[in-house]
């Protein structure tokens, strides 16, 4: 069920992007199967040629099944022929690519935005349905069940609190002695801290002990009841998240369906930052830049998750190899033709986008997270 939602939505995404990049297609034909009037259909405007003046739409129009299953495959395959035009600039030219469309070359390349939506859902698709990054027999041999970990922290959590007994009575002991207890009142605070860390870690296992302790919230900015309020919901929440993390994951993979665009606007005042002191280059700029940016990221996913799928654990390899070595190059050849950056200027923003996408892509993962469990 999965896999053919994941099918819908890439065709959706194709068709979105197609009708991104171009409104229609026109060749003047009469018959039962097509509509090619003297008036548009749309607006009534006369029409003067191909497309309407005043709306914009193909005078030529479809109007059976073999046309709409044109239109699907067009959609999501073709991309009008400029789809093998852009790709090529896009993984080798990024920033040749991205400064010839912010100067006005807009008829020859894919608009930034439709490659963007083809983009992420074609790797939602691919990374959803195809085990590229890890072996699955890896993951099955590997992979502790529950239980086991349950019992594991168990243990653990018991021989923390061994520990803290053990300390507390070792002070008192020193206490009656009258001697100084800072040592083992350091090692103490690191005890407890330790166990409260494990103790947290606990609540998020699945069908866990019906005495585990809850999730308290305490702030000094709020009273005890809002506290203890917030603490029950987000316990509930915490609760359906470890009984059921498949549909946590599932809720999280839909919201990035849906939210992937927040990438973009998440993107642009770190960019403007980084230009700041440059008037040449304004927010549309910055927007061209970060949509091409994502979508290249996107379409190196999924050729590396094919490659891991396809040459097993050479490809695997292979593909982590890759994961970390070519966004940089990309980043650094992007910025430094679409911003006309001498190398130095290109290598430093290099350096400081690479922290710009580990903390938007951080954030995109906790507002995933927040969504997920919101629902």
């Amino acid at each position: 069920m999965d896999s053919m939602d994941d099918v819908g939505a890439l065709v959706t995404g194709g068709l979105a992007a197609r009708t991104l990049d171009h409104p229609g297609h026109a060749h003047g034909r009469d018959d039962a199967h097509h509509l090619h009037g003297h008036d548009c259909a749309n607006c009534d405007t006369p029409l003067t040629g191909d497309y309407c003046h005043a709306c914009g739409q193909a005078a030529h129009l479809h109007r059976d099944i073999t046309g709409f299953a044109h239109d699907v495959l067009h959609g999501v395959f073709h991309f009008e022929g400029k789809f093998w035009s852009t790709l090529p600039m896009l993984a080798f030219q990024p920033g040749r690519l991205t400064r010839r469309y912010i100067d006005g070359e807009r008829a020859k390349f894919v608009t930034p935005m439709a490659m963007f939506l083809f983009s992420v859902f074609l790797m939602f698709l691919v990374v959803s349905n195809v085990p590229g990054w890890f072996s699955p027999t890896d993951v099955e041999a590997k992979a502790p069940s529950v239980a086991a970990a349950r019992q594991d922290l168990g243990k653990s959590i018991e021989k923390g609190q061994t520990r803290i007994d053990q300390l507390v009575a070792e002070r008192s002991t020193v206490v009656k002695a009258g001697g100084n207890t800072a040592q083992i009142d350091e090692k103490l605070t690191e005890a407890r801290n330790e166990l409260r860390g494990l103790r947290i870690a606990e609540r998020f296992i699945p069908g866990q002990a019906a005495d585990a302790g809850k999730l308290r919230v305490s702030s000094p900015l709020v009273g005890n009841a809002a506290a203890d309020r917030t603490g029950a919901w987000l316990q509930q929440k915490f609760d359906h998240a470890r009984e059921n993390p498949k549909l946590l994951f599932y809720k999280m993979k839909s919201s990035g369906y849906k939210y992937s665009w927040a990438l973009i606007p998440m993107s642009l005042p770190f960019l403007w930052v980084m230009f700041a002191w440059r008037q040449r280059f304004g927010m549309y700029d910055h927007a061209v830049f970060a949509t091409y940016s994502i979508a290249f990221m996107s379409l190196l996913v999924v050729v590396l998750t094919l490659i891991g799928w396809t040459f097993g654990s050479f490809g695997r390899t292979l593909a982590w190899s890759a994961l970390f070595i070519v966004p940089p190059v990309h980043m650094y050849k992007q910025l430094r033709h679409a911003y006309e950056l001498r190398r130095f200027s290109a290598l430093w923003r290099t350096i400081a986008l690479l922290h710009v996408v580990t903390f938007t892509s951080l954030a995109f993962f906790l507002l995933l997270l927040s969504l997920g469990l919101a629902d």
